[in-house]
């Protein structure tokens, strides 16, 4: 299994500290943001690993993360997405070296407490298809939200004004090598971008996805309050350490 940490866009929302940086290389508590995904992939056991990044300042990555020897890592692969295309775009762009392999997606600003390598043995265990991680959520109209019956989810609705449930779809995502296909027939979304709940709701209605509850906290950071958010939380408790 292969990660894909998606680390591009223009981090327009924490303007301007995005202006002459990165959002994903900015700092949470005593790391660079960056450095947060790439540690729950390795603890996952995940270590063949591509970096998508995106705008005037991607080459930093290289500087900072170098081959990903600091993390264990014998090699780290990188890509270039050009402009705002949408999560789904950025994961097509790994196709060619996802070489059919299923592949496990982490959002670049996504900062967990604990790990997902639970979830990555019950994603090799299910044989294919999709796997999402949820978590539960005091305002879940921000976020892709699921629907669930029991513990199957019948639909993810994108930013509902009357959200279903409190469960968000975080940005962790785990698909089998049909999913570059599936973005080859997407078309934009209002937002002019290929969206990557259209790929999850494909799985769904072909019946192959599983949903599983993240254990510990979890936050984005692409706001400035979930900046400071992410920070006090690695502070008081560190992240990524079980």
């Amino acid at each position: 299994m292969k990660g894909v940490i998606l680390a591009g866009g223009l981090g327009s929302r924490l303007f301007p500290l995005t202006k002459i940086t990165n959002k994903h290389l900015l700092p949470i508590f005593d790391r660079p943001m960056i450095y947060y995904p790439i540690e729950a992939l390795v603890k996952a056991g995940i270590t063949d690993i591509m970096v998508v990044t995106g705008g005037k300042k991607s080459g930093d990555f290289l500087s900072l993360l170098g081959n990903g020897s600091d993390f264990g890592l014998k090699h780290l692969n990188y890509t270039y997405q050009k402009g705002e295309g949408g999560i789904a775009e950025a994961l097509g762009l790994c196709e060619h070296w996802a070489a059919g392999e299923p592949v496990c997606v982490i959002l670049g600003d996504n900062i967990i407490e604990k790990n997902i390598a639970k979830g990555v043995a019950d994603f090799k265990a299910q044989g294919g298809g999709a796997k999402i991680m949820l978590k539960e959520v005091h305002d879940p109209e921000r976020f892709g939200v699921a629907e669930l019956r029991g513990e199957k989810v019948v639909s993810i609705e994108e930013k509902p004004k009357h959200p279903k449930s409190n469960k968000a779809v975080i940005g962790i995502y785990m698909y089998d090598s049909r999913v570059f296909d599936i973005i080859k027939t997407l078309e934009p979304s209002d937002r002019g971008e290929l969206e990557i709940t259209d790929v999850n709701n494909w799985y769904l209605r072909d019946g192959n996805m599983t949903a599983e509850v993240l254990d510990g906290w979890w936050t984005d950071a692409g706001t400035f309050d979930s900046l400071i958010k992410a920070a006090n939380l690695v502070a008081d408790g560190g992240a990524n350490n079980d």
